[in-house]
């Protein structure tokens, strides 16, 4: 690999002493773009930089201390999946024999697709910036310093160290990769630090693209682990009250060196193309199914929940591409997760994210399973962890039916139709020996013990057979829709009559026998009383004492942690009205000002009112924890039963995490524990403001799109711009005063049909003005149906 360009630049600006103060740098660059400044208490915690090959995390102070826990102390620092290649870099300003060390930064700015820490220096009048940037579909990123200097003329040394850790990601030895020790050589040619893994062809390669005015110095310094360390030290002159801007690169490969250089190369020639390619990119994600609301927390946060989103796309070539649960322990992909979050990635826009993501599973559950069960969770190296527990494989179901809703397409239907009806013949066959319809084992709650029939497993069982009847029905399958039809009507019944406990207004954890639900409240009885809930210790001790009481063979619903997979039947709307108004007053004691418990017998008396960081155990745990997704599933569950104000109020509560550590983003455990972004969260606000407050529900096979608004009542003005359905576009304008509502539909594609409807109290005393050509009403609704690219309803007193 040759940089004849490259040393030449070089060699001519040490001999001209050219300046790059003229250059565009990422600080102009961004200028005009969103971004979030962070708190200064939480200076000390995480932060990613994201690209779907390379990301990087550290501390927002611009330090890079050990975290994470999947691989104890290593899940920080820059890596390149499935292999690790920095744990970070250090950066000094020496000046004579004083050193600034970039690791105390006092601000952290977070933009969609790049951030910066920000340091002063004042006794040396230097403001400096630390930018870093991971171009698209390349592996590496750049580091970028702007350097103010508002003194005199000085020359300084900029001294880089790149700790490089060579290692494989979690599970590596399963797919036989061993970590040795990293080798590094200094190309003096090039000046670059070339780094391998002396048991593998991993390579880290970085250097910096400086207007040298002297040979760098270099250092390698000894490690007492299979790391490695090295320097790079220039001295550079900083005119009175200019800028100056430096980059260093790092590239880097788990095939090859030629690979590495050739991407070191790629990244140090079109730094300024890919940034501005890539906030471009940014733009039109923000373009789409583009939020306005009254509330402008919630608006910012569905939008950069939508960068969120992007930042958690991983490919892997010689795998795939998918989108990944969490950062910075969970970088890989997941069944379950993926079947949340995929639903909210289309409904705004991020298709081709959700077609690789069910391509990559389907794939390999098919490799693993052959059985159509879906898989839990799998590394970035290929190793499946877990084939699956039992929720995953009806949810795939129903994310295939949801996703059809949005593109139309029946390929898309018979390409995964085999998966889903071998997947549905397994959860009935092999899960459920007493034959009541109801599969065993574990679903959402990875609670020992809880492997029965779980509430969770019985209700996405139901809305599979729901959908997959649908499928049937769109592939001609009359025979299966017929059977999966009777089946879900079946099932809905059931789940209302045998989980439903009318004694804690409460759909029951799971079913069970007495001597499973004694082993588990024993369980929950330490679990409470060594976090000091005493209501939960008592009510536990009670329910005990009637099982002892009233001893019996048979299997039963038991309500013992309230679990929040308990508001399920309210999340696919098959609850029976009256016993959904019931739990859903139930739902509201287990929640505190961020959202649900995860475990409802977590909760005590400080929750309704406490505000502050979350107080997890040293080891990592879930225990005691409120979570993004049981927010989100009751969030769904009030709009289905018409409580959009309700809903509001949840969603609130989630949006009170966004940005609370990590600025731009919202935390897995609220408001500031776990991962720092996570991908089902866009199911909490995509699903509801799109599909229940606007009312969007597309059939795009049918070239049809219906729109039964809900909104909230105190959202008067809304409106939800380019939402992609298929081949059209769809805008929604909600305008409503004391004297009457103005609503608005527009499209792109007139060969399509809108059908808008709304309730018929909303049209009391009112007229009614509409351009649509058919208006029909039934016992609930006016319903006003059209083709026009501008669908216009104004009622007026």
């Amino acid at each position: 690999m040759k940089y004849t360009h490259l040393i030449s630049l070089l060699v001519l600006c040490a001999f001209f002493n050219c300046s790059k103060e003229n250059e565009q740098n990422f600080k102009q660059l961004s200028e005009n773009s969103p971004n979030i400044a962070g708190k200064t208490a939480y200076l000390n915690s995480s932060y990613v930089t994201a690209g779907n090959r390379v990301y990087m995390v550290g501390h927002q102070d611009g330090s890079f201390p050990d975290l994470g826990w999947h691989i104890k102390g290593e899940m920080g620092g820059i890596w390149n999946h499935p292999i690790k290649l920095m744990d970070g870099f250090d950066i000094e300003i020496i000046d004579n024999l004083d050193t600034l060390k970039l690791n105390k930064a006092k601000q952290f700015v977070n933009y969609p697709f790049t951030n910066k820490h920000t340091f002063s220096w004042d006794e040396k009048d230097l403001e400096i910036e630390r930018w870093q940037f991971v171009p698209d579909d390349k592996q590496g990123i750049v580091i970028q310093l702007v350097i103010k200097n508002n003194g005199g003329k000085k020359n300084i040394n900029l001294k880089f160290t790149g700790h490089t850790d060579l290692r494989p990601t979690w599970l590596g030895e399963r797919t036989n990769m061993f970590d040795g020790k990293d080798e590094a050589t200094y190309d003096d040619k090039n000046q670059i630090w070339k780094v391998k893994d002396s048991l593998n062809p991993w390579y880290t390669v970085f250097g910096s693209q400086l207007d040298f005015e002297s040979t760098p110095k270099t250092e390698n310094y000894a490690t007492q682990n299979n790391t490695s360390a090295n320097s790079l030290e220039s001295t550079i002159v900083l005119s009175s009250g200019k800028t100056h801007v430096i980059n260093y690169v790092i590239a880097g490969s788990y095939t090859s060196e030629s690979d590495a250089l050739n991407t070191y190369q790629s990244i140090s020639d079109h730094i300024i193309s890919d940034f501005t390619s890539k906030r471009e990119r940014y733009k039109k994600l923000a373009e789409k199914s583009k939020l306005t609301i009254p509330d402008k927390n919630i608006e910012q946060a569905f939008e950069w929940l939508k960068y969120n989103s992007d930042w958690l796309i991983r490919t892997v070539p010689e795998i795939g591409t998918g989108i990944t649960a969490g950062i910075p322990d969970y970088p890989w992909w997941f069944g379950v997760d993926s079947e949340y979050a995929l639903k909210g990635y289309m409904a705004i826009g991020q298709k081709e994210a959700v077609y690789s993501t069910i391509k990559l599973l389907d794939s390999v559950s098919n490799a693993v399973n052959g059985n159509g069960k879906i898989i839990h969770e799998m590394s970035s190296n290929g190793a499946v962890f877990n084939p699956g527990n039992i929720n995953e494989t009806p949810q795939f179901a129903s994310l295939i039916w949801e996703v059809y809703k949005w593109n139309g397409e029946k390929s898309f239907l018979e390409t995964y139709y085999p998966t889903i009806v071998k997947g549905l013949d397994w959860l009935m066959q092999a899960n459920d020996d007493n034959k009541n319809l109801f599969p065993d084992g574990f679903g959402m709650m990875e609670i020992h013990g809880m492997d029965s029939e779980m509430i969770d497993v019985a209700v996405y069982t139901q809305r599979a057979f729901v959908d997959a009847s649908k499928i049937a029905t769109e592939l001609n399958d009359a025979a299966n829709a017929s059977k999966f039809e009777e089946l879900a009507y079946t099932l809905k019944a059931k789940i209302n009559n045998e989980f439903w406990s009318a004694e804690f207004n409460s759909y029951a954890d799971f079913i069970g026998t007495d001597e499973q639900a004694l082993h588990l409240i024993d369980d929950a009885i330490v679990r409470a009383d060594t976090l000091n809930k005493p209501w939960a210790v008592e009510e536990l001790k009670a329910t005990k004492s009637k099982i002892l009481a009233n001893p019996s063979a048979e299997l039963k619903p038991f309500v013992l942690h309230h679990n929040w997979v308990v508001n399920t039947p309210m999340e696919m709307g098959i609850a029976d009205t009256d016993k959904a108004k019931k739990a859903l007053k139930t739902a509201e004691n287990f929640v505190n000002p961020f959202g649900v418990f995860v475990t409802g017998i977590d909760r005590d008396e400080t929750a309704g009112t406490d505000e502050g960081s979350f107080k997890g155990s040293k080891q990592f745990s879930y225990t005691g924890a409120v979570m993004t997704l049981p927010t989100s599933v009751l969030i769904i569950a009030e709009n289905n039963y018409e409580n959009p104000d309700k809903a509001l109020d949840y969603l609130k509560r989630m949006t009170k995490s966004f940005s609370y550590a990590f600025p731009g983003s919202m935390y897995e455990v609220s408001p500031d524990y776990g991962m720092i972004t996570q991908a089902w969260n866009i199911y909490g606000y995509a699903v509801p403001i799109i599909q229940q407050f606007f009312g969007i529900n597309p059939m795009a096979s049918q070239q049809k799109v219906i729109i039964e608004p809900q909104m909230p009542t105190s959202w008067n003005d809304a409106s939800i711009e380019n939402v992609e359905v298929a081949d059209n576009n769809l805008s929604v304008f909600y305008h409503k005063t004391e004297y009457g509502l103005d609503f608005n539909v527009q499209q792109t594609n007139t060969n399509w049909t809108l059908e808008i409807k709304l309730p018929i109290s909303v049209f009391k005393n009112h007229n009614v003005n509409s351009d649509a050509i058919d208006v029909t009403e039934t016992k609930t609704h006016f319903v006003f149906t059209g083709k026009e690219q501008e669908l216009k309803i104004t009622l007026t007193k």
